[in-house]
């Protein structure tokens, strides 16, 4: 069911975010993240000369490369179009991320090592949707690699949202085991 009727408006402004996620041959995964800005006026930019409307304000991109332990191997960041040309410099910084686990306190590893004058804060912005289409893409690896554990550890999605509550409906058929609700 998509959202009610709105009042009138006029449309400004679209973001645009695309992640993707991929296996390797050599048993890493990449996942990627493309975002634009776009509004829809012109508007005057010193840097550009100006920037029409249609034509992105921002066009970033991230790659990481990461194990089933969601250690980063690699990772590249990309930005294509920005309002200045010294947002590109923001770049390079963000390889100090490479290393890192996504996972409990990742968001503030993050802010700590590329956030506020040390990055860019839309690349910055990427990492969030990276780290949750990672979990969506290796979901099913991580699965049979529990699987084949003689004793499984608790899945770390348990308790994340309300279909995953260790006392729901849906823990108590995929993971009886875990279930902590009433018989």
């Amino acid at each position: 069911m998509p959202l009610s009727p709105a009042t009138a408006r006029e449309h400004q402004h679209t973001r645009a975010i695309t992640c993707k996620g991929y296996k390797r041959k050599d048993g890493l995964w990449d996942i990627e993240a493309h975002m634009t800005d776009i509004k829809t006026f012109s508007f005057e930019n010193r840097d550009r000369g100006g920037i029409q409307a249609g034509e992105p304000v921002h066009e970033m991109w991230v790659r990481i490369t990461l194990d089933l332990d969601f250690v980063i191997h690699d990772l590249e960041a990309v930005t294509d179009l920005s309002p200045f040309r010294v947002c590109k410099e923001a770049t390079a910084g963000m390889k100090r991320l490479i290393g890192l686990q996504i996972g409990p306190g990742w968001r503030r590893r993050v802010h700590d090592l590329v956030g506020r004058t040390a990055g860019c804060t839309h690349l910055v912005e990427l990492l969030g949707p990276l780290a949750t289409t990672a979990y969506q893409t290796m979901h099913w690896a991580l699965e049979e690699r529990a699987e084949s554990k003689p004793e499984r550890d608790k899945p770390a999605i348990i308790d994340t949202c309300h279909a995953l509550a260790s006392d729901g409906p849906i823990v108590k058929l995929e993971w009886p085991q875990f279930y902590t609700g009433s018989e």
